[in-house]
């Protein structure tokens, strides 16, 4: 006996030994202690060893990361901009803000940067997810080796959840298919709730809790702004309520204040009449007041606006009346979004927590959006389609504007003034309009300052590493097995406490579209290969002209210092080729049109070879990225039905929404098609009798006209064989029908293409669909030199949106 307990013992303290060795976090997950095997027969005799369990660090604290979405330098009070922000102000006079803080100039390349901790091209994206290329650096798929933030972080025992914008899942991976590696949940977060693409409709989102679609409530008054606060809200306050002392890491990335524009009346109404001055004026008000609160230097002069912005003097009193509007609700939209900020952060308050948790509120994940044009737009479709707005037309929705009959943007000049005191915005990476943004750290445990203003340069890579050294975690160098690229990014931590400390991260390249710069010690050399609004570069990759500037004695990029400073622009440039090389950035693609065609660049493509698909009922939300393209094609749909006795109703199959689209449906028993160009015109071909019950097929033909993009044709409607119905469709859409909406089987989800039959389950079909075919012919015509010179334009919009 006495033999028998001895070895228990022993084998009980060397397992405590093993359970009490330091973890290993550089390898993630943290292997399991191995512990010796028992030789004890009877339980009773035996002492189980302690339990494994991985937590954080003693005192590692909370994380909330806030990124909004398309906001520039001026765009929060705090730095100086007209809109009232004071969430962030808040924040900003409780921590520090930065007035040196980098992004990449677009979406997804800044959203991957800031949670990965390495440069955008690392993460293989060197723009935006739907442009993507078969070159490393540019294929729109996150590597393995550049594991994100919040997977360290899941690994090291804290509790994870990301609600809002994504746009990092590869454009052909974001299906039901998959895969779903670079899906939110597999990328660090146990929760996601919110839309894996560049945008979507506030009004009539198309989400995903987790990798599940979900349906929209039937409630006019929803707001996807709302609901995703809500849902963080209940989540931090369930995490607290269950594990009090088990951190968490919060990602809260609304899609605001990207288009379209979408916020209730009550929000538009308190800002009526306050930008009547115009954004000339604006841009003035704007840097006296950064000057005043010392987030520029006292001698800043405003860099020239582009050419390309109009005076406002210049503009007619319609425009000014539109243009003032188109703001108003942009106003009305950033500060809504401060304030579902404010509620999250409430409810951190609320659990007793505040003082443990460091938020990061980055405002802006580049420069503010030019992407609304001369003239705005009232749908952002139009734009991509092609299609003109006449203001004399969008002034008749004037008093709609940001409801949910509109899909909105507002003129580039506002754009420009709200990435004051620079001279350009979104997209242009080698200017600080397009890359410099407002952000603001609290962290009342760790920051003992309030209000204080860090000049050092920093970039969003920089994030990621900062949460690690705040949580006491070393960076990891295995991660799910994979052996990890070290972070390019620098911790911010030593700025926290010393305002004066020398700068750290000294030297970083950009590089956007053509759009390149070189960022060492102070000095600043670029080029602006192409403005966001012209069609093509401005010259060959090889023959861009290069600028150099002092940033410490040029704050907005005024003075170039190129034929004064010839060698030093010469070592910059031979710099940004080595970090060009090094973070594959190489070779640069200003590439247009072929980028679009995923063909051309060699992108996967579902779809790719195949001119059918058949579907069937329940087969709903997949995108255009992951449907078979039917636009400036002749195409056939074949859908066998049941028709119950009670008689049939509902949407067969559908693609797009309100703002374009088509469906082919049943309304009160008579089947239908309608083709909805951009929400301007609507045709409809319908039969005349009901569908009697039993089995019945409809087919739809439409006859391409040919000859180039958007044309119209002739549609033609058949049931069991028989021709109900024939009209010709005048125009179709081009490019898009939706950022956002999807084609579905058996409903129409989200926004109605046909208004009488409305959406969600209003719409659902009544019988049985058990297959649905789509096919299309190819027009055998060459395409003409103005339709590949529309398809590069659209490219190049849809860069700019995202």
């Amino acid at each position: 006996m006495t033999s028998i307990l001895s070895l228990a013992l022993g084998t009980a303290c060397a397992a405590t030994a093993a359970a009490q060795t330091p973890m290993d976090r550089t390898t993630l997950p943290i292997p399991e202690p191995k512990f010796p095997q028992s030789t004890v027969l009877d339980v009773r005799n035996a002492t189980a060893p302690p339990r494994f369990e991985v937590k954080a660090p003693e005192g590692a604290p909370n994380v909330i990361l806030i990124l909004i979405d398309d906001l520039g330098f001026a765009g929060t009070s705090a730095y100086g901009g007209p809109i009232s922000t004071p969430t962030f102000d808040r924040l900003a006079s409780q921590g520090l803000i930065f007035n040196n803080f980098h992004t990449t100039a677009v979406s997804s390349p800044t959203r991957a940067a800031i949670k990965s901790g390495r440069n955008h091209h690392v993460n293989n994206m060197g723009a935006i997810i739907e442009t993507g290329t078969a070159f490393p650096g540019n294929t729109g798929q996150i590597p393995n080796e550049v594991a994100p933030v919040a997977e360290m972080l899941r690994l090291n025992g804290y509790s994870t959840a990301a609600f809002g914008k994504w746009h990092e899942t590869a454009a052909w991976e974001a299906s039901v298919s998959g895969p779903f590696d670079r899906w939110p949940t597999h990328q660090g977060f146990d929760k996601f709730y919110g839309f894996l693409g560049g945008e979507t409709n506030q009004w009539k989102p198309f989400i995903y809790d987790g990798v599940h679609q979900v349906e929209l409530p039937d409630d006019p008054n929803y707001h996807f702004l709302t609901d995703m606060t809500d849902q963080s809200v209940a989540w931090v306050k369930y995490q607290k309520a269950l594990t009090p002392d088990r951190p968490f890491f919060v990602y809260y990335a609304p899609g605001a204040v990207h288009a379209p524009h979408h916020v209730p009346q009550a929000w538009i109404d308190r800002w009526k009449g306050k930008f009547d001055q115009g954004w000339d004026k604006m841009r003035e008000e704007i840097l006296a007041r950064q000057i005043k609160l010392g987030i520029v230097p006292k001698g800043t002069k405003l860099a020239p606006k582009p050419e390309a912005i109009p005076d406002w003097d210049s503009l007619s009193a319609d425009q000014k009346r539109l243009f003032a509007r188109q703001f108003e609700v942009f106003a009305a939209f950033l500060e809504m979004t401060d304030h579902e900020v404010g509620r999250l952060l409430q409810a951190v308050k609320d659990t007793g927590q505040g003082d443990n948790t460091m938020v990061f509120y980055v405002a802006g994940d580049n420069g503010t959006s030019a992407e609304g044009g001369a003239n705005g737009m009232f749908s952002e479709m139009t734009y991509f389609n092609g299609v003109q707005e006449k203001v004399e037309d969008m002034l008749k929705l004037i008093d709609k504007w940001g409801g949910p009959e509109t899909y909105p943007h507002m003129a580039a000049g506002w754009a420009v003034a709200l990435d004051t005191p620079y001279q350009w915005t979104k997209q242009v990476a080698s200017d600080h309009g397009g890359t410099k943004v407002g952000m603001a750290v609290y962290w009342p445990k760790g920051i003992k300052g309030k209000g204080e203003l860090r000049t050092q340069f920093h970039h969003i890579i920089d994030v990621a590493p900062t949460i690690l050294e705040a949580a006491g975690l070393p960076e990891p160098k295995v991660v799910n097995g994979t052996p990890q690229r070290p972070m390019d990014g620098v911790s911010m931590v030593y700025s926290f406490n010393d305002a004066k400390a020398k700068d750290r991260h000294t030297t970083q390249y950009f590089e956007m579209f053509g759009n390149r710069a070189m960022y060492h010690e102070g000095w600043f050399a670029r080029t602006i290969h192409k403005a966001p609004w012209e069609p093509k570069p401005r010259s060959s990759v090889a023959d861009s002209v290069w600028e150099l500037y002092d940033t410490k004695a040029d704050f907005s990029l005024i003075n170039n210092l190129a034929d004064k400073h010839p060698q030093k622009l010469a070592e910059l440039q031979a710099l940004f080729l080595q970090e060009a090389e090094k973070n594959h950035a190489l070779p640069i693609d200003d590439r247009v049109f072929e980028r679009v065609n995923a063909e051309l660049v060699q992108r996967p493509d579902l779809m790719a070879g195949r001119t059918s698909i058949t579907l069937a009922e329940g087969m709903t939300g997949m995108t255009e990225n992951v449907f078979l393209n039917i636009k400036n094609k002749s195409k056939t749909i074949t859908a066998e039905i049941e028709v119950p006795k009670s008689g049939a109703h509902g949407t067969v199959i559908v693609q797009g929404g309100r703002f374009g689209g088509w469906s082919l449906y049943v309304k009160d028993g008579v089947p239908a098609y309608d083709y909805n160009f951009l929400g301007l015109n609507r045709t409809t071909v319908s039969g005349t009798e009901k569908l009697k019950p039993g089995k019945s097929t409809i087919r739809f033909e439409f006859a391409y006209d040919g000859g180039g993009l958007g044309k119209g044709g002739n549609g033609t409607l058949y049931v069991n064989d028989k021709k109900v119905g024939e009209r010709r469709i005048e125009r179709t859409q081009p490019m898009i029908f939706s950022a956002d909406e999807t084609a579905d089987v058996g409903i129409d989800l989200a926004t109605p293409v046909v208004e009488s039959m409305g959406s969600e389950a209003k719409s659902k079909f009544t019988g049985r669909i058990p297959s649905v075919t789509v096919e299309v012919k190819e027009m055998k015509k060459p395409e003409k030199a103005e339709d590949k010179k529309a398809r590069a334009e659209y490219v190049q919009k849809k860069a700019m949106s995202d």
